[in-house]
């Protein structure tokens, strides 16, 4: 009869490598605890104000200074509260699915990223770093009376405690290829600001689009500098699929939840067309927890 320790550890095994059809908040509840390297999450900025889809920079909002280039869907359009408590159960999902050594990227814009940068706080989900992404293609202000948006908020994340010791392959951020970003010197460590266009390659278009969609080179960049080949990455809100795709092409696996089957479609149909990056292949994929149980023995 032999112990096991604190360390040892026992497979836990869930489906991965898919888009589910489903409320994100539903399909995190189904899943163990400690069992995700990496989440991108891309949720709603709560910027819409009616249920038809179209583009529209004549929207005042409220409290915001003035008119708004906006994307109207029902799912970004929430009173205060609503999104407030969303925010809450959305996150309290992901830090208690995420492993010790993972960590989590969101995405915002001022219009938000003050709510999740509170709801964090309440969770005790500590902030690594917030970084500005700089688009300096960024769409023009119209009206000449406010100066021209051209940034977004990430917030990089873990799960908060003593332990730092989420994964951050500090190699890749210095001496990485990172085309594009006049801010990113070679040799020179990563700052928290990122110069990189909006711009989406034809491809990555091709099968149709989501009105929030992100370029696959910044999701590739949060990939490798906080998740290793063959690690799981999880999406809460998968749109047209473009994190799963960056997962794919940098060997990662993945795993999304996206209530609109339109989009599931897309994003199935762009996952079925990506090949894995030379050099990037997977290694034997294995998800695992750790037993807690000093006294249980074995054969």
């Amino acid at each position: 009869m032999a112990k096991k320790k604190k360390e040892d550890v026992i497979e836990v095994n869930i489906p991965f490598d898919y888009i589910a059809n489903i409320d994100c908040i539903e399909g995190m509840k189904a899943m163990p605890d400690n069992c995700v390297d990496i989440i991108i999450a891309d949720p709603p900025y709560n910027l819409s104000k009616s249920g038809d889809w179209k583009w529209d920079n004549s929207v005042s909002l409220l409290g915001m200074g003035g008119n708004w280039n906006i994307t109207n869907e029902n799912w970004d359009d929430m009173s205060f509260n609503d999104y407030f408590n969303f925010s809450l159960l959305w996150l309290s999902e992901a830090k208690r699915i995420l492993k010790s050594t993972g960590s989590m990227w969101i995405f915002g814009t001022y219009h938000n990223i003050g709510i999740i940068n509170v709801a964090c706080q309440l969770l005790g989900i500590e902030i690594i770093n917030e970084v500005i992404w700089y688009k300096k293609n960024a769409f023009p202000n119209l009206t000449g009376k406010r100066l021209t948006a051209s940034h977004e908020n990430l917030l990089w994340t873990h799960s908060g405690g003593k332990k730092r010791n989420y994964y951050f392959d500090y190699e890749y951020s210095k001496d990485g290829d990172f085309p594009g970003d006049e801010l990113k010197k070679p040799g020179k460590q990563m700052r928290t600001v990122w110069d990189l266009s909006n711009n989406k390659q034809k491809d990555e278009l091709k099968y149709g689009k989501h009105p929030t969609q992100k370029p696959i080179k910044i999701l590739t960049r949060m990939i490798k500098l906080a998740s290793k080949k063959g690690d799981v990455m999880l999406t809460p809100f998968a749109g047209a699929g473009s994190e799963c795709v960056a997962a794919k092409m940098t060997g990662r696996h993945y795993i999304g939840f996206e209530m609109e089957e339109e989009y599931c479609k897309i994003a199935e149909e762009r996952l079925l067309h990506t090949e894995v990056e030379s050099g990037e292949q997977m290694n034997i994929f294995q998800l695992t927890k750790g037993v807690k149980n000093d006294d249980e023995t074995s054969n």
